[in-house]
């Protein structure tokens, strides 16, 4: 017979998802009312930035690039793909 395996158990929570966590248990988590709205405008923003529609050059002075190196480094993700999300947030910011 199989064992049910938590896959949480040895899951360690940061204290943003702890104190979620202690409101969920205490009946104090509230949604966001513009949930739904929210959740349709990010997965837009994904859709859109996960295509590919076009290439661009731009030049950047040297100490630009490599302050946008450095910051998408501390995140783990490619300075090309940092600078494609800065761009596409202040488009699309209301």
């Amino acid at each position: 017979m199989d064992r049910y395996i938590n896959p949480f158990k040895n899951l360690k929570l940061d204290k943003e998802e702890k104190e979620i966590e202690r409101a969920i248990e205490n009946n104090e988590f509230v949604e966001d009312k513009d949930f739904a709205k929210k959740k349709k405008l990010y997965a837009k923003y994904a859709r859109e930035t996960l295509e590919k529609k076009a290439n661009i050059n731009i030049r950047l002075s040297r100490r630009t690039l490599q302050k946008l190196k450095a910051k998408a480094a501390e995140q783990g993700i490619g300075y090309q793909t940092l600078a494609s999300s800065i761009l596409h947030r202040y488009t699309f910011a209301s």
